[in-house]
């Protein structure tokens, strides 16, 4: 989950889709309290950060979580319009782990929050996941089948990312859409035998990886 803060509504959409569009759940906020009532509950793995805010600015929130136990290992990105050398040293000197001076392009930010996950990955966490001709890299969010790049959607993403965490064990329906979709999601469990459709489908090749165990739900073969 990444969480982005910036009080312009049009600039927070055009974020939160590129982000979704790249494979990555994110949430918006429009000023510094919706954030930190939000970190109150669930702790993304990256934070975007504008300066410029209502009220508490982005350089105060971000010295707040440095001095945080709980938040201050989050990664941030800070974003303004600001263009002095001041702003940009004082806020990796509070403790930012990347940059990003406005107007910036939507690709650049993708590259950026990659390249901080990436460098925020704790050790020994798995570089790729693997089965049969199956690889899932968690960190640039990309599933290639047998060397050919595939596009999935989110919760296909999520799905097979689960499957391949958990080799051989096998997964209910329920057990399913309380991983994928949350225990919140009102929903019938044929919306897991939709997807997986779909994502077996996308796998070609590979989709017999995914096997179907009758009567319970389905697994990844340990095997492949």
């Amino acid at each position: 989950m990444i969480f982005c803060v910036e009080d312009d509504a049009a600039i927070r959409d055009l974020m939160l889709y590129a982000l979704h569009s790249a494979g990555f759940e994110a949430k918006g906020f429009s000023e510094g309290a919706g954030l930190l009532r939000a970190l109150e509950t669930e702790t993304p793995e990256l934070l975007l950060l504008d300066i410029m805010l209502p009220g508490e600015d982005g350089l105060s929130l971000l010295k707040r979580l440095r001095q945080s136990a709980s938040w201050a290992e989050i990664p941030v990105i800070l974003a303004t319009a600001r263009g002095s050398e001041y702003d940009k040293v004082f806020g990796l000197d509070l403790g930012a782990d990347d940059y990003l001076a406005k107007p910036f392009g939507m690709m650049e930010m993708l590259s950026r929050v990659k390249a901080v996950l990436r460098r925020s990955r704790p050790r020994g966490e798995a570089a790729f996941l693997r089965a049969g001709g199956l690889e899932l890299n968690p960190a640039e969010h990309t599933v290639s089948a047998n060397g050919t790049r595939v596009i999935l959607t989110l919760k296909e993403y999520e799905l097979l990312r689960l499957f391949l965490s958990n080799p051989g064990r096998v997964f209910s329906r329920d057990q399913l859409m309380q991983s994928v979709w949350g225990a919140d999601y009102i929903g019938e469990t044929r919306t897991v035998d939709v997807h997986i459709g779909t994502l077996r489908a996308k796998l070609g090749a590979c989709a017999d990886c995914i096997e179907t165990v009758r009567g319970v739900g389905y697994r990844m073969d340990a095997k492949a």
